[in-house]
């Protein structure tokens, strides 16, 4: 072994400049004790910084591997190890480290730093010039290959959208098509007889370093087998990445695997697409999840906020419809509504299927009135594609539609006579057929129906069915009207004054005594849908906070229903009159004092009238106090 001083300089010429990357250290001080420019260049340094510094800075984290290879170099005089990766500010290739020992006290190591890659290419380099030597025939028999299967296919590649290129077994370019040129940003003379690898394949997606020997591409000539991958990046001339999907197949010539061609495609505005229609995905599945939150928080609060599904009112007739309600909703059967226009008959049917078992699927309404006779088959029970002429596609029927919920049949007194069997049958046999088709479908659906006719009336003069009247008179509820239930006239008119205000945006205008009053005595022809049309006319012309009513003349009102109006002026009330009115005053001053005759705010305070006087006119028109009832 040579014996040198310890001085780095007496390394001589021979380290300094030297192409391969270098450096002397002291194993037993841990120390660098000289680089040359290579190494220097190497990891993106300068000498001067890396001499002096530690070894083991220079290898975090790699103390074992450190350490069995100054041992082998101490030990035996020479030793290699590709376990160590130095710390670089650069991109550091795969490295050998080949060490060897310089005696002297104390010791030291010169190690020198090999790039591997490069040694690969060297070696190819090596083969195909040794190739060459073996026989410079065989080589211009592959590039025959080549040749001629670029000229036979020079159309196809002219013409291809996708990119095109060979490499031979050595992985140099023979043939770039131009749609590559395109995408790599290359010219086809600027990659022939170049290691294609080396120009676009260099690095992963993340940016770390690709070996030749992981590449698919190389890998056809090397097992002969077509490779297929769709998750991986070409690199543009100018750095710039695309997402591409490519085939290696490999070529042989007389069972021999002279390279492979690759075709490759830019995927980039799929991916994008991909990304998108992801987002979107996700975005529909969080508003569905949302929407059903808040639905059934919607539901829970509509459940909770109120009762009987909006039917207000604590009148006797009322509360007698309420507890109807709650007698047929926890079954099955079919309800028969009746009652003039306007008195809520849609309300009571919601009411019913919101308290029944049903209520978690839908409620259908049908209003059979504005169904034409020619549609009503079609309506009910749905139709096949084809059935008549315009049935352009399958549809669902208001019956199929309402399949384990229930069906609101209104204006069931509308339905012509010829087509009130084909309703009588689907009600008993729970069974139907679309226009159109064979299948007879089953349902589960309970039917309310509703009707402001006098039914039993339409049966006798022959324009209903009897047989269809009994299948729906199964519970019979009347929905009574707003004149014979005048206590429920408050309660509604604060309701619907809220409601309008709200609606329309407006400051909620002040209900009064006098107001409540007026309400009161009117006999409400068109019931609850009028008097909600009167409050929000009022609620439009309030004037400085005050509700503006304007209900309408004695005279617009029908006959039957004048003497429940307030004596028009200019003549004095018949006694049938006065006491409807005083029994409305008395009434509506007892809901508005919470049932007080005296004391402030109590009724007899309101009518401004003695204590005294207001009992004695309450027994004497037998008004019977909410507590009392």
């Amino acid at each position: 072994m040579t014996t040198i001083s310890r001085n780095p300089s007496d390394l001589g010429p021979a380290f300094e400049a030297n192409p391969e990357a270098m450096l002397a250290i002291d194993p037993m001080a841990d120390r660098i004790v000289a680089a040359n420019p290579s190494v220097a260049a190497l990891l993106g340094t300068d000498p001067a910084t890396l001499a002096g510094s530690p070894v083991s800075a220079l290898h975090p984290g790699q103390r074992a591997a450190l350490l069995a290879f100054t041992e082998g170099v101490l030990e035996r005089g020479r030793w290699r190890t590709r376990d160590l990766a130095p710390r670089a500010r650069v991109e550091v290739p795969p490295l050998e480290y080949a060490g060897f020992r310089l005696d002297g006290t104390p010791p030291l190591i010169v190690v020198t730093l090999s790039d591997l890659d490069a040694r690969h290419r060297r070696e190819v380099d090596g083969a195909a010039e040794a190739h060459m030597r073996a026989g410079l025939g065989e080589w211009q028999r592959m590039e025959r290959v080549f040749r001629d299967l670029e000229r036979e296919n020079r159309l196809i590649l002219s013409a291809a959208g996708e990119g095109i290129y060979g490499v031979d077994a050595d992985g140099l370019t023979t043939f770039v098509n131009p749609a590559a040129e395109r995408m790599l940003g290359w010219a086809a003379s600027d990659l022939i007889g170049r290691d294609m690898h080396a120009a676009v394949h260099h690095k992963h997606p993340d940016g770390s370093h690709y070996p030749h020997r992981d590449c698919p591409i190389y890998a056809a000539f090397r097992d002969g087998a077509v490779h297929q991958v769709d998750d991986e990046v070409f690199w543009r001339k100018d750095g710039t990445g695309f997402p591409v999907e490519y085939t290696s197949t490999p070529i042989r010539d007389r069972g021999v695997l002279l390279g492979a061609v690759i075709v490759f495609r830019d995927v980039s505005g799929r991916r994008e697409a991909d990304e998108r229609l992801r987002r979107a995905l996700a975005e529909v599945d969080s508003l569905r999840e949302r929407l059903e939150l808040e639905n059934a928080y919607l539901k829970e609060e509509i459940r909770a906020g109120t009762r009987h599904a909006g039917i207000i009112g604590r009148s006797p007739a009322t509360e007698a419809v309420l507890r109807q309600i709650d007698v047929v909703a926890g079954t099955d059967a079919t309800v028969l509504v009746t009652g003039e226009s306007g008195t809520g008959k849609e309300l009571i049917a919601h009411a019913i299927h919101e308290a029944s078992r049903r209520r978690e699927r839908p409620l259908i309404r049908v209003n059979c009135a504005a169904v034409p006779r020619e549609l009503f088959e079609s309506e009910f029970f749905g139709h096949a594609k084809g059935a008549f002429t315009g049935a352009l596609r399958d549809r669902v029927g208001r019956f199929e539609l309402a399949d384990g919920g229930t069906l609101f049949l209104d204006e069931v007194g509308e339905i012509p006579l010829d087509l009130q069997g084909k309703l009588l049958r689907v009600l008993q046999e729970r069974q139907f057929e679309r226009v159109g088709e064979e299948r007879t479908r089953s349902v589960d659906v309970r039917v309310v129906a509703a009707t402001n006719r006098d039914l039993r009336e339409e049966v006798r003069r022959g324009r209903f069915r009897e047989d269809l009247y009994f299948r729906l008179n199964v519970f019979p509820i009347a929905a009574v009207p707003l004149r014979e239930r005048p206590e429920d006239i408050p309660s509604l008119a604060r309701h619907f004054v809220a409601s309008a205000a709200r609606r329309l945006r407006v400051p909620e205008p002040r209900l009064s005594e006098g107001d409540v009053r007026r309400l009161t005595r009117y006999p409400w022809p068109g019931n609850v849908r009028e008097l909600e049309n009167v409050i929000e006319r009022g609620t439009i012309l309030a004037v400085r906070g005050r509700l503006h009513l304007d209900l309408p003349e004695a005279s617009e009102v029908p006959q039957e229903r004048r003497s429940l109006l307030p004596a028009p002026e200019g003549r004095p009330p018949n006694e049938v009159e006065r006491r409807a009115r005083d029994r409305a005053d008395i009434e509506a001053a007892l809901r508005l004092s919470r049932n007080r005759v005296s004391g402030p705010g109590g009724a007899a305070d309101i009518l401004g009238v003695r204590p005294t006087t207001l009992a004695s006119r309450i027994r004497a028109l037998g008004i019977r106090r909410d507590a009392e009832r």
